[in-house]
């Protein structure tokens, strides 16, 4: 071996282990980066001449070079932010962005969950990328186009009060108070009221009291009344009402029948006679049910156990919340809760072949095969972790040995080429 190629493999060897510590380097300072995966260089010796032409394979090498960087793809681990924007993946896969990146438009990957949403209602990153998703449809099911996740336009027009259902326990030993009950006296001629908010078909609401009347033994009628004042040509401060019905119980207590009256309502400025139905349980003989999952008449005070009813007021998103399964669960200023969108998660087939952009954002390329796109938790995508992010995988204590052990190969190498320059003066002393 000539002295010659003695220096240019001290060279190489430089080279090698320069740009090996420009990987460590770059894994130190993305310590902190979320969604950052760590590299390593790939070293890889050059041999002295063609294979087949060394002498008794004695060949002596022609020294190192760095082939290539790889990405480590492990774990990193899950840190609790309680900013519900906040996504980290645990498993497999990338979130999908879409939007500009160095003047090219279209979509890109990533591990760094930190979104939040913008003056539009999207999903962005600090990068202004859009997280992409399954948007819902107006039935509540998830569409299936690949698209911007949306959610702080969506709103949710009232909703009018159609059903009321009520279980109360109404006293065996109430007395009847009069034959009659009296709309102009409700409170004198009845034995237990109630009350019920209600939505007309602009969401106002309404307060409805429901009066409870022990008629016989046994048997009790109700009447659903409102304020006059809000009613179409009704009179503010007197009780109107607009509907009615009887119960009748079983010497056990149990609801035997019921029968409802008519019940229109006439909201001012609402579309006119709302019809409401007031339910009070399965009754034995009218529902055919067990007459003790609603209404029931036993010796103990009268009081409401249970008062639900469908209407609503118009509502804004409030708020969301995000599912393992990527589901964005909008919660709206009126109470109600909808399916907004769900979040999609990419896997590739050779996750080695992706290409690395700035801003933890990977591109597909020909050797990491087209992006796999579907929701988590299928074809062995990771689950997602709302209110979370994944932190770097760099092991600083694995950096720090090879940062030790690249130095120490910079510094072997470089007393090789200075022993081979200390060979080559000796040369040219002699021919002196």
């Amino acid at each position: 071996m000539s002295v010659l190629r003695s220096l240019q493999i001290g060279v190489s060897g430089l080279r090698a282990n320069s740009d090996a510590l420009s990987v460590t380097g770059d894994n130190i300072a993305n310590v902190n980066t979320v969604g950052f995966k760590r590299s390593r260089g790939v070293f890889q010796d050059i041999l002295g001449r063609a294979a087949g032409n060394s002498i008794l394979g004695r060949e002596a090498g022609a020294g190192v070079r760095l082939a290539g960087v790889e990405h480590m793809w492990s774990q990193g681990a899950l840190v609790n932010t309680e900013n519900a924007t906040d996504l980290a993946i645990s498993g497999e896969g990338f979130f999908v962005v879409e939007g500009q990146v160095q003047g090219t438009s279209g979509r890109s990957y990533t591990r760094a969950g930190q979104f939040h949403i913008n003056e539009s209602g999207e999903l962005i990153n600090p990068a202004g990328l859009r997280l992409q998703g399954h948007m819902a449809q107006p039935n509540g099911t998830m569409g299936s186009a690949v698209e911007n996740i949306v959610v702080s336009t969506n709103a949710i027009p009232a909703t009018p009060t159609s059903a009321v259902t009520m279980a109360a326990n109404l006293d065996a030993n109430a007395p009847i108070v009069a034959p009659n009950f009296d709309p102009l006296d409700p409170t004198g001629t009845s034995n237990f009221s109630t009350d019920v908010t209600t939505f007309d078909s602009l969401g106002n609401a309404h307060a409805v009291t429901v009066f409870f009347h022990k008629s016989a033994s046994n048997a009790w009628d109700w009447h659903a009344m409102v304020d006059g004042g809000e009613l179409t040509g009704g009179t503010a401060g007197l009780p109107t009402e607009n509907a009615s019905g009887t119960l009748t119980f079983t010497t056990d207590g149990e609801l035997d029948t019921e029968t409802p009256g008519a019940s229109s309502w006439d909201f001012v400025n609402a579309t006119a006679a709302q019809a409401i139905a007031f339910d009070f349980g399965t009754s034995i003989t009218t529902d055919l049910g067990s007459g003790l999952d609603g209404t029931t008449q036993f010796a103990a005070t009268s009081s409401t156990t249970g008062l639900t009813q469908d209407g609503f007021a118009a509502g804004s998103v409030d708020g969301i919340s995000i599912a393992q399964d990527g589901t964005v669960v909008g919660t709206f200023t009126n109470g109600q809760q909808r399916n907004l969108g769900q979040v999609v998660i990419a896997t590739f087939a050779n996750i080695n072949g992706l290409e690395r952009g700035s801003a933890g954002l990977w591109t597909e390329s020909r050797d990491s095969g087209a992006a796999l796109i579907g929701v988590a938790e299928t074809g062995g995508r990771g689950s997602i972790v709302a209110g979370s992010l994944e932190q770097s995988n760099v092991d600083l204590g694995n950096e720090f040995v090879n940062l030790i052990s690249y130095q120490r190969g910079f510094q072997a190498n470089s007393r090789i080429i200075t022993t081979a320059d200390e060979m080559y003066g000796e040369l040219v002393n002699i021919k002196r």
